[in-house]
Order: structure tokens, then sequence, then C-alpha cells
């Protein structure tokens, strides 16, 4: 069975396209078979997994309008071995004419129904905004995977998230769950990181991943070679930490099967 997880927070800059990336990446070292989905206008997911985004001749624009297939677009990335459906700023095009659809929150559910069990796990990349992308996502997914950095206005901005998958859920798609919460950037030696996740402990409980992402310098240096941290440095805080997180996930998802 295929497991769907948006990758989202509406807060930029908490790691969404470093977690899909890394966590596609050692999926695959688990000898799972993995699809990224890049849903991102920025298209930095398709940037980070070595694929040039200029260079495009199809990308999720086109899937989602009805203009090529999947077969067109999709690409598998080397070295790290998943499939990535491509993104790169016609993707806004794509959200403008979505939303003039009959049912366009669909559409991404309806393109993912014709894979049907290819893949064990399915990732999206989803952009910094509750926008038309991001409830596509929402609305073919089986969980969400929230990013996030320890900080003062992370509790603040979760509220606004949540209230967007129960509408979600009460609407469009009753079966997606909070898959978990993924504490980013982490610095224990930080008063107030080791505070707030604290409070996102007492607030979530065990939807929060044991796994703690670092801080760690090959983490961030990383996409600017177009691999995945894995990759890059296998030895690294960073790879260690994505890989422990696949481990985590196989587990709760075979448990839950």
């Amino acid at each position: 069975m295929t497991n769907v997880f948006a990758v989202t927070n509406q807060k930029g800059g908490v790691g969404k396209t470093t977690t899909c990336v890394n966590l596609a990446a050692s999926l695959v070292a688990t000898r799972r078979k993995v699809l990224l989905i890049d849903l991102d206008p920025q298209g930095n997911a398709t940037m980070g997994s070595g694929v040039d985004k200029n260079e495009c001749e199809y990308s999720v624009c086109d899937l989602l309008l009805g203009e090529a297939s999947i077969e067109q677009i999709r690409v598998r990335t080397d070295p790290a071995g998943y499939d990535l459906l491509p993104a790169n700023s016609d993707l806004t095009t794509a959200e403008v004419q979505l939303l003039q659809v009959d049912g366009g929150n669909f559409q991404l559910k309806r393109v993912l129904a014709e894979l049907g069990n290819q893949y064990d796990y399915v990732l999206i990349d989803c952009p910094p905004s509750l926008n038309m992308l991001t409830v596509n996502a929402l609305t073919a997914s089986d969980g969400v995977i929230i990013p996030v950095q320890c900080e003062y206005y992370a509790l603040e901005g979760l509220s606004s998230l949540m209230e967007t998958i129960q509408h979600i859920q009460e609407t469009v798609n009753s079966d997606l769950r909070v898959e978990g919460l993924l504490r980013t950037m982490y610095d224990p030696r930080n008063s107030l990181t080791r505070d707030v996740s604290q409070q996102l402990i007492q607030h979530f409980n065990d939807r929060v991943y044991k796994t703690v992402i670092p801080r760690n310098v090959r983490l961030a240096e990383a996409p600017s070679y177009g691999m995945p941290v894995l990759n890059y440095d296998e030895k690294s805080k960073g790879s260690l930490a994505y890989l422990a997180l696949a481990g985590e996930l196989v587990r709760k998802t075979s448990q839950a099967a």
C-alpha cells in the first residue's frame, strides 16, 4: 500500500524541502520505492535533487493541467534513487487555473490514483502558504508531516495549519491525519529550543517524532551540490538524523497497516 504524505507548514524556513529531499533518500536507503512531488513554484526540491528546474521539458504544472502524463514528467534522481515530479515557476500558472476549475482541489488526487501501488511512499513538498496547491496536497494525502523549528512563534503558526487540516478532514478528506511533527534545526544548548520542544510534546504527545533534526553544516551544504546529505556525507549528523526519521516513519506506518 502506498503511503502519501504532505510535508507542510505555512511558515517558511522550517526545513520542509530539506525534509522532503533527505527523507526520500533515506527511505530509499531502507529499500523502499519513493516518489517525491515538488509542489512549490520555487522548485527547491527539484534543484536539491540534482535536476535543473529550468531545463525541464515538462513539470508538475503540465501534470495538474492535464497537458502531460506522469511518464513524461517523472525523473529518476541520481545518486539518491527516488523518482521526482519536478517543479518550476510555471506552477504558479497551475495554481491560478485550478481556482477556476470545478473540483480543482482534487486534481493531484486524480493524478496519484493513476499510479496505483507503484510506490511505498509518496512525499509532497508544499509551498510555504495555505494556497490551492497545498489544499491539493492535503486532499490527496493520507497524512501530514509538519516540520517545526523550535522558536517563539512555532506554536502560534501551527494553529492556522491545524484549522486548515481540520477543514480538509470535514469537507474532502476525512482520512487525513497528522502523521507527525518534526523538530528541525534543533540546538539542545538553546533554552528556548528546549522550552518550545517541551510545549510541542505537551500539546501533541506521541505525534511529535522522537527523532530531531540538528543544525548541521553538511545538511546546509548538500543542496548546493544537488544531492541529499546522505549522498553528500553519509556519516554527518544530518544524514544520521534523517535515516533515524525514515526508520521511525517506516515503523509507524507498518504498525498502522
